[in-house]
């Protein structure tokens, strides 16, 4: 799915996907000191937004504009909350994240919520979101696990954008710990849905 794609399903709703940040994302970052975070593949921010309120300065990065507009709209509406104490801000931009340019080693938290890509371009982003992070910084990757298209509900329909913690590891380890690697189940009304969730420490 292309940018134009996306800009057309953003633009049928007022909002495509909840306010309310993912639960994996809060339950791994939650305790972590706020920095500098970079969102890959950001959406409509409702991640950046959270981490933003909790005092981080985070870089969200999609490439449909208007998923980034209703980012920047929302950061600034929320502007004088998210600035308390001249901490937390978001700052959006337009980006093809398989081709953004990401500063090396500047990232306290370089975050991948629920971006699925075939496996040649996802590897090459996890490349990057571990390039981006600095010595000690945190990488965490949320996505629909490849087992959910049999044992779960909702997510991509197509084997070949799900996400895997054999890919993850593979792509991480080699520059970063792995501190939790695991598929982990999602309530979905009566039904489970299946996520990935890896967080690595960059060395």
């Amino acid at each position: 799915m292309d940018a134009e794609a996306w800009d057309e399903r953003y633009g049928t709703a007022e909002r495509v996907w909840s306010a309310e940040p993912n639960r994996w994302v809060v339950r791994e970052a939650a305790g972590l000191a706020p920095g500098r975070a970079l969102d890959l593949a950001a959406g409509e921010g409702r991640n950046a937004l959270w981490l933003a309120r909790r005092g981080w300065r985070v870089d969200a990065v999609d490439f449909s504009p208007v998923a980034v507009r209703r980012i920047a709209d929302a950061a600034a509406r929320h502007a004088q909350d998210l600035g308390a104490g001249g901490r937390g801000s978001v700052r959006a931009e337009v980006a093809d994240v398989t081709r953004y340019p990401a500063e090396e080693a500047a990232y306290d938290l370089v975050l991948l919520s629920y971006l699925h890509l075939p496996a040649r371009e996802m590897a090459g982003v996890l490349g990057t979101a571990c390039r981006a992070a600095r010595p000690g910084g945190t990488l965490l990757l949320v996505g629909h696990d490849a087992a959910n298209l049999a044992h779960g509900t909702g997510g991509p329909q197509d084997p070949g954008v799900l996400t895997d913690v054999g890919q993850v590891r593979a792509a991480w380890e080699p520059c970063a710990v792995l501190l939790v690697a695991e598929v982990a189940r999602r309530p979905v009304g009566d039904a489970v849905a299946l996520d990935t969730v890896v967080r690595a420490v960059r060395r």
